[in-house]
């Protein structure tokens, strides 16, 4: 626990400085920035590659969300002026990982070191659903964004016919190389962070480390496939006649066009976080 005091004091003055200035910037409301304050210092205290996997996703997908407002603003249903992301969305992107990251403190202590299953099996474990959960962020969130700010008409994931826009389940190619592009950046922090952080590694398990980074790509594209799959089948989506626009909640004027009623975009998140958080966990364990 060597330097944790430090950390913990770096972790609470940086927390709140992002905190405040998303809130002021709009990218969280209230409820998001608070509990976001609270994510950021756990992980932040926990370890610096956490803290650095959880802004990247966090400043990337901010800076992507704000990106031709003005044309999202026709297209999402939901769409908010810079974001606002709230205490429920907050959680359903970084909720699992702050589980994973309490655990790996409380646990482990808080020293972190290579992927290695003959020194660690719970460490290679935790830190490989960890990376799984923002590689899986990352790319659903990117591939959202550039998505819809494609040209190109995207096409239902279980069909493969063309829908429109918006539609949940819809995938594009720009979406999925987007997807895999931001798993990609994951794994580069990861690695980056990791080395420059982890103690006592021998130099063939510095050098495996760079695994890592394929299997973060691959993580931000199957989530994000996931997630599409999720959405295409458990989430309702329609068009809506009076509002010229996808909705996810049917009416009288919403001509349904995909999915079932019984996960909403928050749900649907949180599933595929799990998923590829666990597969992520397994392939880590059998590779390190």
């Amino acid at each position: 626990m060597e330097g944790f005091p430090v950390r913990t004091a770096v972790a609470v003055a940086l927390a709140l400085a992002i905190a405040t200035r998303s809130f002021r910037h709009r990218s969280l409301d209230l409820s998001g920035a608070i509990t976001g304050f609270l994510v950021m210092a756990i992980h932040i205290a926990a370890g610096y590659r956490f803290g650095a996997l959880l802004l990247v996703f966090f400043f990337t997908s901010s800076k992507l969300t704000k990106m031709g407002e003005e044309k999202k603003r026709k297209i999402d249903e939901e769409f908010k002026e810079g974001g606002q992301r709230n205490w429920i969305q907050v959680l359903a992107n970084s909720g699992l990982a702050t589980i994973l990251v309490v655990v790996f403190v409380t646990v482990i202590g808080g020293q972190d070191t290579c992927l290695d299953t003959k020194r660690s099996k719970l460490f290679t474990g935790l830190i490989g659903g960890i990376i799984g959960h923002y590689a899986c962020c990352n790319g659903d969130t990117w591939s959202s964004e550039i998505g819809l700010l494609s040209n190109a008409q995207p096409r239902l994931i279980t069909t493969f016919k063309t829908v429109r826009k918006g539609t949940n389940g819809a995938v594009s190619v720009e979406g999925l190389l987007a997807a895999a592009a931001a798993g990609l950046v994951i794994g580069l922090t990861s690695v980056i962070t990791g080395s420059l952080a982890a103690a006592d590694c021998s130099t063939d398990a510095v050098w495996k480390q760079l695994l890592l980074i394929p299997i973060a790509t691959i993580a931000g594209l199957g989530g994000s496939l996931i997630d599409s799959l999720l959405g295409a089948t458990l989430q309702f989506s329609g068009y809506c006649t009076v509002r010229k626009k996808v909705v996810s909640n049917r009416a009288p004027t919403v001509i349904k066009i995909s999915g079932m009623s019984l996960l909403d975009n928050n749900a649907v998140n949180a599933v595929s976080v799990l998923l590829t958080s666990f597969l992520t966990s397994a392939v880590c364990l059998y590779i390190f």
